[in-house]
């Protein structure tokens, strides 16, 4: 349960409206060609003019110049589902989401560039079949954060099941940054952040339930997947909202015994299916047996005694679950020699 205190310190997104890029441009543009023009007229006509000098001007003209160009600084680009984080001298003024060329405070902080590192390349390494190769896809700078969906391939993970039966499991999450202000301050590394907690909690799913052939109405990983992910789904959700992530949708994409238990496993499903087929076959020859004693009795067209009834029992059992073609004798003597 989310304390008074850990409330406080969470961010809340604010969206805010900065200038049009396209009407700043050429106003700057404009102020910087006329200081410089005027500054280029005060130096080379150094006369008086009207008994005034022109040096103060030519002193407000130089200082006025590199104003221009701090000015300048302030143009950004977003593109579509991209936004940009405000922050002014460490004071959070709030999100910019709509996309184009925009122009705000110079001074607003620009950020260290975030690579984004991609999971989903492998690459073989020493001593192991494949691995996880985390390669530099997009640099990110001026607090700019990307809001489209992203996909994580987690990698399989070796864990144990409610059994304690060696397993391995991987998930995939597709997610996406819903509040800009929280995953800028309110956690480290968001991108980071999503990798560790999405393990973490795939880990803490697969100990809550059992591979397969759970108790009755038991729900396990093997035969209910729907309810597992949407169980890995709502964990995900609450483990990433303090850092303003959307998981839009998680599933298993690999679920297997380990191989040091997969043979032993695969013999105990053998077995399993061999009982289970077994019951099925003696309850229809059970059945069947039963139809054809009550079909004789109610037609009268064969009355037996009880040592009779038994032995008939015994054939049509034998004939009915033996697993080899059955080859009938006939009797050409009476009913009881």
């Amino acid at each position: 349960m989310t304390t008074n205190a850990e409330q406080a310190r969470s961010s809340v997104e604010r969206i805010v409206r900065v200038q049009n890029g396209w009407i700043m441009l050429p106003a700057l543009i404009g102020f910087l060609l006329l200081d410089m023009g005027l500054l280029i007229f005060t130096l080379v006509d150094g006369t008086q003019i009207m008994g005034q000098s022109r040096t103060p001007l030519a002193i407000v003209l130089i200082l006025l110049f590199p104003v221009l160009i701090t000015l300048l600084k302030g143009f950004f680009t977003l593109q579509p589902n991209e936004a940009r984080v405000l922050v002014l001298f460490g004071d959070y003024k709030g999100t910019v989401r709509e996309s184009g060329f925009h122009w705000g405070n110079p001074f607003y902080t620009n950020g260290s560039p975030q690579i984004r590192l991609s999971s989903e390349a492998t690459t073989p390494l020493a001593g192991a079949k494949t691995a996880t190769a985390t390669m530099p896809r997009q640099t990110l700078g001026r607090n700019k954060i990307s809001l489209r969906v992203r996909t994580l391939n987690g990698d399989k993970l070796k864990v144990n099941d409610k059994r304690g039966n060696p397993i391995e499991i991987a998930a995939v999450v597709v997610w996406r940054v819903g509040d800009t202000a929280q995953a800028t301050f309110d956690v480290d590394n968001y991108e980071n952040y999503v990798m560790t907690q999405s393990e973490s909690a795939l880990r803490h799913l697969a100990s809550l339930y059992s591979y397969d052939y759970g108790e009755e109405n038991e729900i396990t990983l093997r035969s209910n997947m729907t309810e597992v992910s949407q169980a890995l789904r709502a964990e995900l959700q609450e483990r990433l909202a303090k850092a303003g992530v959307m998981v839009d949708e998680a599933r298993l994409t690999h679920l297997a015994y380990a191989p040091e238990i997969a043979q032993a496993m695969l013999r105990r499903q053998q077995a399993e299916a061999v009982i289970a087929a077994r019951q099925k076959i003696v309850q229809a020859a059970v059945s069947m047996i039963d139809m054809a004693l009550k079909e004789l009795a109610d037609k009268q067209v064969l009355a037996l005694d009880d040592e009779r009834k038994a032995a008939m029992v015994s054939n049509l059992m034998a004939v009915l679950c033996g697993e080899s073609e059955v080859h009938p004798v006939v009797n050409t003597g009476t009913l009881y020699t």
